[in-house]
């Protein structure tokens, strides 16, 4: 990263029929937003003049060829794309999908090129993206090709934290999914994201169980017993503050998650469900593990509200915020260790 520049980050803009560009631009409607740092947005002049005038907004834009030539304090728009696609607000379309996938392939080109510092996605619909050229579930499993590192689904909070054994799993192949090496290499993730991204020197995580009750031992299935816990057991005899399996239905209500720096649920809707319960509108979902630092907000399309004008743009906001709280963390534990590996290289020399 260049002195003297602010952090830029860079937005892909989602499917053009949901609340995507509309959340991102509210974001930045405020001219205060841009002390912080240079949006830049994938997209085009026409697509966001457009959406603009459908949502009744008056932001001013810089429009530029590529992410290198973006200014600070101004909102930068990067022209993926030269033609007007078709907008059709609140439908799936297969247009719609394929610009969100060129707003997100340039973007992330970007990021890994040192162009743009830090990445946040707008909603996409898993379902319009798919093509022969695209075959993923999602932003995740697609920057885990693009981005080095192990990705791990961290659903973030100042209070709260609940990454994913397994994301997008259909409920059926949980189960078979989860081994133990998965298991150990999703506790080694979420442990280095704390100390790396959220500067949490000793990081103490609760693991969720797979079965109902964590099984009843063996009652109600075995996989508890016999995968989760001898890995649990393991990697607490190595050090890590690993505790659990724990049954998922009372830990939520009973405020068990307080007690821990974070949660690592079995399977999405375990840990999603209680996540956005507690946290909507707040909460940030964050693509640890990865050379890059990604995140988005909680929320879909929301095609219900698209193009009215309606969409709350919180979340979005609280994502921008995370991305940049993790990209500072991030480049002051880097400079911590750099002193501490040199430290420790003279101390040898000598």
């Amino acid at each position: 990263m260049e002195e003297n520049r602010k952090i830029r980050l860079g937005i892909s803009i989602g499917d053009l029929n949901g609340i995507g560009c509309e959340v991102a631009l509210k974001s930045f409607e405020d001219s205060r937003m841009l002390d912080f740092c240079t949006p830049v947005i994938f997209a085009s002049n026409k697509t966001v003049s457009f959406q603009m005038k459908q949502l009744k907004l008056n932001i001013v834009f810089n429009g530029i060829p590529d992410a290198s030539k973006a200014i600070d304090n101004k909102i930068n728009i990067v022209n993926v794309w030269k033609e007007m696609p078709r907008i059709d607000f609140g439908q799936s379309t297969k247009e719609g999908g394929e610009y969100a996938i060129k707003s997100l392939r340039a973007a992330v080109a970007a990021l890994n090129k040192g162009d743009i510092d830090v990445l946040v996605t707008a909603p996409i619909n898993k379902n319009n993206i798919q093509s022969e050229e695209f075959k993923f579930p999602g932003h995740t499993d697609y920057l885990a090709q693009e981005l080095d590192g192990e990705s791990l689904m961290f659903m973030v909070t100042d209070t709260l934290k609940v990454g994913l054994l397994t994301d997008h799993v259909a409920v059926k192949d949980v189960s078979a999914a989860i081994i133990p090496r998965l298991i150990r290499d999703k506790i080694n993730t979420i442990e280095k994201s704390l100390m790396m991204d959220f500067g949490i020197r000793k990081p103490k995580i609760a693991l969720l169980g797979i079965n109902p009750h964590s099984g009843d031992n063996g009652v109600i299935g075995k996989e508890d017993d016999e995968v989760m816990k001898p890995v649990i057991k393991e990697m607490s005899n190595m050090g890590h503050l690993v505790y659990g399996p724990y049954s998922a239905d009372s830990f939520f209500g009973s405020d068990g998650y307080k007690k821990f720096d974070a949660i690592l649920a079995a399977y999405h809707d375990q840990g999603l469900i209680p996540f956005k319960t507690i946290s909507f509108g707040q909460g940030v979902n964050f693509t640890a593990g990865l050379s890059k630092v990604r995140t988005s907000p909680d929320h879909g399309t929301a095609y219900e509200i698209a193009g009215k004008g309606v969409a709350d743009e919180s979340s979005f906001k609280e994502a921008v915020f995370m991305a940049l709280k993790i990209f500072k963390n991030r480049t002051e534990y880097e400079e911590l260790t750099k002193d501490v590996l040199k430290k420790q290289r003279l101390k040898r020399e000598r």
